[in-house]
């Protein structure tokens, strides 16, 4: 989720229902810190923060959700193809749009560690392919293959 006009509806939200960092900190059990980054106006100050934060930061504040947060789509727009996957490009279609392991670590809410984790266990993983030494991953291809699959009753 993304907070509405830098936190301004927010910080008001605070303001109205008299509380202050440690004490909404202590009302949605989050930490003291995540509440600063999510209400905070400075350089540390962050835009966005996840579904579950946005809940209990309204839950706590008696405000509907919307007030304060707005949903963030994530849509690939652009290649990050680097000549390594051009040439693999020849042997096989890939899609518009890869990540690097970074790129798909944060996409997934995941360590990098855990994707190595992964590919050591499966080396076949969904959505991996190889560009020479450098791995790049098919995000759309990763998030099918980490859905279980359906079995019929």
């Amino acid at each position: 989720m993304r907070r509405l006009d830098k936190g301004v509806p927010l910080r008001a939200a605070m303001a109205a229902a008299g509380l202050d960092i440690p004490t909404l900190a202590a009302k949605t059990g989050l930490s003291k810190t995540l509440i600063g980054f999510t209400v905070g106006k400075g350089r540390s100050a962050r835009e966005n923060c996840s579904d579950r934060t946005a809940e209990l930061i309204a839950k706590a504040l008696e405000v509907e959700v919307d007030a304060l947060f707005e949903v963030v789509n994530f849509t690939l727009t652009e290649s990050t193809s680097t000549r390594g996957t051009r040439i693999l490009a020849s042997r096989s279609p890939l899609p518009d749009r890869l990540m690097d392991q970074q790129e798909l670590a944060r996409f997934l809410k995941k360590s990098s560690t855990w994707i190595d984790r992964q590919i050591r266990m499966n080396p076949e993983w969904p959505g991996l392919i190889y560009a020479g030494r450098a791995r790049r991953f098919d995000p759309y291809a990763v998030v099918d293959g980490l859905r279980p699959e359906r079995t019929s009753a």
